[in-house]
């Protein structure tokens, strides 16, 4: 599979063949095994406590996370020689779905498994990497991550805090502080981010508690995510040996860079599993709740809801376990070409950063509208402190904001892949100009073929030559000032974004056609139908409005034009279809797709 995945980004110029793409279907005992695990530990262990956790029982949470790190659920991802399962990327994230379900107490395990950990296994000496990882994995240690200041949320890089090297070199004395520190009142050991001396950039340090100088805030009073500890951490005159610089002095930033975007996809993948637990509890309730003397199950409106979050959530696991195993395939192909481990899995991550963004933008949104609609459903018990929805509702807004806002997360999705442009890694400039000049010619409307799947690419390829016309004209008109313009590069991102999200889903149905008789699949092809249908929707409103915001005359006129060409799609009764995927969930008592 490696040698036909495309490079990050490139999914907008290219195609990809169905046979290409890894979807869930396709996951080995061995890797629903583990995936069991966590969901018995989320059920026996996680959600009897969550309310004594949301009332600050760090000690609970603190044994909670030891107690999965001896089952070894907190070393899924860390190579055998410390203490880990040495599985790759996509089970990992199968994993980290499961636990999503675990509402905070997911934040404080992804926390620690992600960026609390990661940091050490890929930027680490061999030395780091002894000391720390198995303590790490079996949860002896518990991991933080500590990047944000008052003044440096999505900026890091102008973050106060200073580390000054002593005169014969052997420590470094740091003064500062940072917030919103996730584990930052259980946390052993704490990956700190501080500039030495007068350097530019960031450079990255282990400390471990118990330092002297080391103090830890209260634990913040939030809206949501209750359950897991987030503090302030404060740095006076503190001293930590030399040798706990993790990185190169002055790479801190890029460390920081790499970590976010891993933490970025791994953040989708809670989504994945939350969105699930939260369908499963609404379909319950649904099924439950009588009102007319009959279960509101039945009422077209709840199918209406219940369809609608299936579809979402649907699409939200296609696309992020296509993103992972593409991560890994690229590490595998980086390995065999004779680069060190650690280095293929950074450079893995690295290159798909645009998907990575997308997948947290998705998913984050996708959970925000899933736990919405399932207070909706609950009525005014929805709103009740005692129903599961009204925490999941509280727990998911955070998801927008962490691991970078969903804004910095579009411009770095757009920005990364015009970086990239530039650079000749991926060749925009050749599709753009095809398109501009297809624009001239004389319009297309097509005709629908006998092929199911083959129209359903072909709408694909127009939404990526929607993007491509837009982005195309807006950067000829904006030139290197383009990045100023964020109301469209957030246009661009979200046609993006539901470009990805479309194909995956498409890629993913087309490959399951491999898999399942017509009846089984029938079900997949209603999730298709309305999604491609909505899409094309919604990236015509959105590239309308991005058109109006920069062109005029002949050139807005043609490209108006275009827009309507390009996201032309086949009338879909999504009433009918909607009913049948939530027909499916309702008989179920839950999730089924």
């Amino acid at each position: 599979m490696s040698d036909k995945a495309l490079k990050g980004g490139e999914f907008l110029i290219k195609e990809t063949q169905a046979a290409h793409v890894f979807i869930p279907e396709e996951f080995n005992e061995e890797q629903q095994m583990m995936a069991q695990t966590c969901k018995d530990f989320t059920e026996t262990q996680v959600m009897p406590s969550i309310e004594k956790l949301e009332h600050h029982d760090n000690e609970l949470l603190k044994k909670l996370l030891k107690d999965a790190g001896e089952l070894g659920l907190l070393g899924i991802s860390l190579p055998e020689e410390y203490e880990g399962f040495g599985q790759k990327f996509v089970t990992a994230m199968l994993t980290v779905e499961e636990m999503g379900k675990g509402f905070s107490y997911a934040v404080a395990y992804s926390a620690h498994t992600g960026i609390g950990t990661l940091p050490i296994l890929y930027f680490g000496n061999e030395d780091q990497k002894k000391k720390y990882l198995p303590k790490l994995a079996t949860g002896e240690y518990i991991g933080a991550y500590a990047l944000t200041e008052p003044e440096a949320g999505s900026d890091p890089n102008s973050g106060k805090t200073k580390a000054v090297l002593s005169a014969d070199g052997k420590e470094y004395t740091i003064n500062g502080g940072k917030m919103w520190i996730t584990n930052g009142g259980i946390a052993d050991l704490y990956i700190v981010f501080a500039k030495i001396d007068d350097d530019k950039n960031l450079s990255a340090f282990i400390v471990e508690r118990n330092t002297p100088g080391f103090t830890i805030g209260a634990e913040e009073d939030k809206m949501g995510i209750r359950g897991s500890s987030t503090t302030q951490i404060f740095f006076e005159d503190m001293k930590i040996p030399a040798e706990n610089l993790l990185g190169e002095r002055d790479k801190g930033f890029k460390i920081a860079l790499y970590i976010l975007n891993l933490g970025r996809i791994k953040l989708a993948g809670a989504t994945v599993g939350a969105s699930k637990a939260t369908i499963d509890v609404a379909t319950q309730y649904a099924n439950e709740r009588k009102q007319f003397n009959t279960p509101i199950a039945k009422f077209g409106a709840i199918k209406h809801k219940l369809g609608e979050m299936a579809i979402r959530t649907f699409v939200n696991e296609s696309l992020t376990y296509r993103a992972s195993q593409n991560i890994d395939d690229a590490i595998e192909s980086l390995v065999a070409g004779g680069m060190d481990k650690g280095l293929a899995s950074i450079e893995g991550i690295r290159q798909y950063a645009i998907e990575a963004s997308i997948a947290k933008v998705f998913g984050s949104e996708v959970l925000d509208f899933v736990v919405d609609e399932g207070v909706q459903i609950h009525g005014g018990m929805g709103y009740s402190a005692e129903t599961s929805v009204e925490r999941a509702y509280r727990d998911s807004r955070i998801n927008r904001i962490f691991e970078g806002t969903n804004e910095i997360n579009r411009m770095v999705a757009v920005g990364e892949l015009l970086k990239r442009g530039m650079k000749g890694e991926i060749d925009l400039l050749t599709p753009a100009k095809e398109v501009a000049k297809e624009l001239m010619g004389i319009p297309d409307f097509g005709s629908t073929s006998m092929d199911y799947f083959a129209d359903k690419h072909k709408l694909i390829v127009n939404f990526k030559k929607s993007i491509l016309m837009v982005a195309g004209a807006a950067l000829q008109k904006y030139t290197d000032k383009f990045q100023n313009e964020q109301e469209i590069m957030m246009n661009v991102a979200d046609m993006l974004m539901y470009t990805y999200a479309a194909e995956s889903l498409l890629l993913r149905v087309e490959k399951l056609s491999s898999m399942y008789d017509e009846a089984k699949l029938s079900i997949y092809k209603d999730v298709l139908d309305v999604y491609l249908y909505d899409s094309a929707s919604r990236i015509n409103k959105i590239g309308v409005d991005a058109v109006n915001s920069f062109a005029e005359g002949d050139e807005q006129t043609a490209m108006l034009m275009g827009m309507k060409r390009f996201t032309k799609a086949a009338p879909v009764n999504v009433v009918a279809a909607r009913r049948r995927i939530a027909d499916g969930l309702i008989e179920n008592n839950g999730y089924n797709l």
